[in-house]
C-alpha cells in the first residue's frame, strides 16, 4: 500500500521550551484545522544520533491518502498558512520540507 506524505524537519530551535510551547499549542492544533485531506500526522522528537549531535530536532510526517491529495492541501490557503507558520516557529533556521512516496509493509 502506498501513500504521500509531506515531512517538516525542524533543525534545533534556539530556545526548545519555548519551541515545544508554540509547536504544541499553535502550529499542532493549526496543521490539524487546516491541512485538509490528510490521514495522519506523526510528530517526532530527535533525541539522539550516533553520529553526533542530530542535523533536526522534530520531524513531522502528514500523510494523505495521494499525491493529488497532498498537491491539494499544499496549494490551499489552509496549507500556505500551516506552511507559513511552520517557517514562523523554526528558530534555529528554516524546516526543510520534502514530499515522499511512502511504502508499508505489515507484518
Amino acid at each position: 500500500m502506498s501513500s504521500a506524505k509531506l515531512i517538516v524537519a525542524y533543525p534545533p530551535p534556539v530556545d526548545v521550551a519555548a519551541f515545544e510551547k508554540v509547536y504544541m499549542e499553535e502550529h499542532v492544533p493549526l496543521a490539524i484545522a487546516k491541512l485538509a485531506g490528510k490521514t495522519k500526522i506523526v510528530a517526532t522528537k530527535i533525541l539522539a544520533s550516533p553520529q553526533g549531535k542530530p542535523q533536526f530536532y522534530r520531524v513531522a510526517e502528514i500523510y494523505f491518502p495521494s499525491m493529488k491529495a497532498l498537491e491539494e492541501c499544499a496549494g490551499s490557503e489552509g496549507g500556505k498558512e500551516t506552511l507559513a507558520n511552520a517557517v514562523k516557529i523554526s528558530s534555529g533556521g528554516p524546516p526543510l520540507f520534502m514530499i515522499a512516496e511512502e511504502d508499508t509493509f505489515t507484518f
